[in-house]
């Protein structure tokens, strides 16, 4: 596949970690991503993929392209081959400037493109974005449309700050401390948060530490289960392995099982690190 990618200009910095482009055959049909501490905007210029979020049981075509929130539950991406889109890795916080509605409204319940910024202008997005002339000038194109798009928004600078805190501290900061650096009452700094990430700062702590404790695996070698739960923070092993459940619906050694699948199936893939084989 080719994948492209780069950190797109002030003040955009601020809001998404990458604009990408991604192009061939995905390497399964299908693609687990469990949940990460961002939210995801992809617009669609194949045929259409499919989607089955959160705890829906059905799948849902999106022809267009799609919008998830900072999510809490496992995604399951369904890819036509071959494949081709743009894309943007959002910060938690980052989408609440290009989102007509509260992000609470979209936790775990994708949207299409379409449902977001309105036909008219996502049909003419997808006409630019196709003739363009090449990746780089495609993500210039998506880039200049979020710039034009990103709007003052309410509390994104507190929202910003404190969820800086608990990245920097990988999940692990005491909810109580966030609330009192903050100077705001716990209910306030809750109802930012649901409005402009789509959860509570405790939910975004336990997927910060979740994401930490992941990247720390190495599937290709031996994994020391105590010792990665202990340094995480968790209570025990009992407790990481019911939070690993939650996130991604496997056991931790089944985890490793499916990343090793990968590794030893597409070694070396731009996809590989994150999403995992559903089939």
């Amino acid at each position: 596949m080719e994948y492209v990618s780069r950190v797109p200009r002030p003040p955009l910095d601020g809001l998404i970690d990458d604009l990408y482009y991604l192009e061939g055959t995905p390497p399964y049909a299908r693609l687990t991503l469990p949940p990460m501490p961002a939210a995801l905007l992809v617009v669609n210029l194949g045929a259409p993929f499919r989607v089955r979020g959160g705890t829906d049981i059905e799948t849902t075509e999106y022809a267009d392209g799609c919008v998830i929130t900072t999510p809490t539950r496992a995604f399951e991406f369904g890819y036509p081959c071959p494949t081709r889109s743009v894309g943007v890795h959002v910060k938690p916080w980052g989408l609440a400037p290009f989102l007509p509605m509260p992000a609470v409204e979209l936790c775990d319940r994708p949207v299409t493109l379409e449902q977001v910024w309105g036909r008219a202008a996502v049909a003419e997005l997808r006409d630019r974005l196709a003739t363009a002339d090449g990746p780089h000038a495609m993500l210039t194109l998506l880039e200049d449309e979020l710039m034009r798009r990103c709007a003052e928004t309410t509390g994104l600078g507190l929202v910003r700050h404190t969820s800086g805190v608990i990245a920097a501290t990988s999940g692990a900061v005491p909810i109580g401390d966030l609330r009192t650096a903050a100077g705001v009452s716990s209910t306030h700094l809750a109802q930012r948060f649901k409005a402009l990430v789509g959860v509570t700062p405790k939910r975004l702590a336990r997927t910060y530490r979740f994401a930490a404790t992941v990247f720390e695996i190495d599937p290709a070698g031996p994994v020391d289960w105590g010792r990665l739960a202990g340094g995480a923070g968790y209570f025990d092993q009992a407790h990481f392995g019911h939070e690993f459940r939650e996130f991604t619906g496997l056991t931790p050694t089944r985890y490793i099982e499916v990343r090793r699948r990968f590794l030893r199936e597409h070694p070396g893939h731009a996809m590989d690190g994150w999403p995992l084989p559903a089939d």
